[in-house]
């Protein structure tokens, strides 16, 4: 009785140093999937030249995202290179800066990046990000450093604690973690409330903001179910084709900053809590 006992609790030690590969491998593809596709992290940090993307630049930042009287932000090298990038960074300065916005030497980190909603980062969900960060190609590339020409808080809220996300079952509370904290897209789709730096999430998805660049003004669309201003009379595949192509209702092309390229990819389960995320907001029109 005693061996059989000791070759079963052999056996399932064996499993399981099997199977540890294949969950350390099942993080970094989640890591993968956040950063490459839904929360679109190339489309600020990657370098483009008039082609998009530079090629073999991945994530390697110097790529002027925004530059107007308030800033001149420059997206920063995230790849593992230890002189340019972030590869002297532990795991937790990597995660804190994410999240929180405070760098390894304590000083903060300045828009576009959309604390407000990173703050809602599942912790599962960001160390996955951070183990997919290690695995990338180190490119040595030194950025400049972004200029602000106005006053940044001291702090962008209390240290973050605990953060889990929502069941993927609900599909409507996972679709508005997708939408907020990972794919940030009520930081262009909603305007900003009376509190400086805030949006005011009461008009989530309303839209209105502008933003220039070599296609000229793109202004954001109002993504809330209202019926002459927004997405009310569209059909799920039509919003579908609009966050995936960038193409609108009417066949018109859209324009970015919608990381489309990045948006192709988003899973289907994915596509179906976004969109029906977007159907449950209030119907407000612009």
């Amino acid at each position: 009785m005693r061996l059989v006992l000791r070759r079963a609790v052999l056996a399932l030690l064996l499993l399981g140093l099997a199977a540890a590969p294949s969950l350390a491998q099942s993080r970094v593809e989640r890591g993968r999937y956040l950063v490459e596709v839904i929360a679109a992290c190339g489309n600020c940090h990657t370098p483009k030249g008039p082609n998009g993307p530079l090629p073999g630049m991945n994530l390697a930042g110097n790529f002027v995202v925004e530059d107007n009287s308030d800033f001149r932000a420059v997206a920063p090298n995230i790849t593992p290179d230890r002189a340019t990038g972030i590869g002297a960074w532990t795991d937790a300065q990597l995660m804190r800066a994410i999240r929180e916005g405070i760098r390894p030497d304590g000083s903060l980190i300045g828009p576009p990046m959309p604390f407000e909603f990173y703050r809602g980062l599942a912790d599962e969900d960001l160390a996955a990000m951070v183990a997919y960060l290690r695995t990338v190609r180190p490119v040595a590339n030194a950025s400049e450093k972004s200029t602000y020409r106005m006053p940044l808080p001291p702090s962008y809220g209390p240290p973050v604690q605990r953060v889990t996300a929502p069941p993927r079952s609900d599909r409507v509370a996972y679709g508005a973690y997708l939408a907020g904290p990972v794919a940030h897209c009520m930081e262009c789709h909603t305007p900003f409330g009376a509190t400086p730096g805030h949006r005011d999430m009461a008009r989530a998805g309303v839209g209105g903001q502008a933003f220039n660049g070599p296609w000229g003004v793109s202004v954001a669309s109002n993504i809330t179910p209202a019926r002459h201003t927004g997405l009310g009379l569209w059909t799920d595949a039509e919003i579908e084709r609009a966050i995936r192509r960038g193409i609108s209702r009417d066949g018109r092309q859209l324009f970015p900053p919608m990381g489309f390229a990045h948006y192709a990819a988003i899973s289907p389960a994915d596509m179906a809590a976004l969109i029906a995320y977007l159907r449950s907001l209030p119907a407000i029109e612009r």
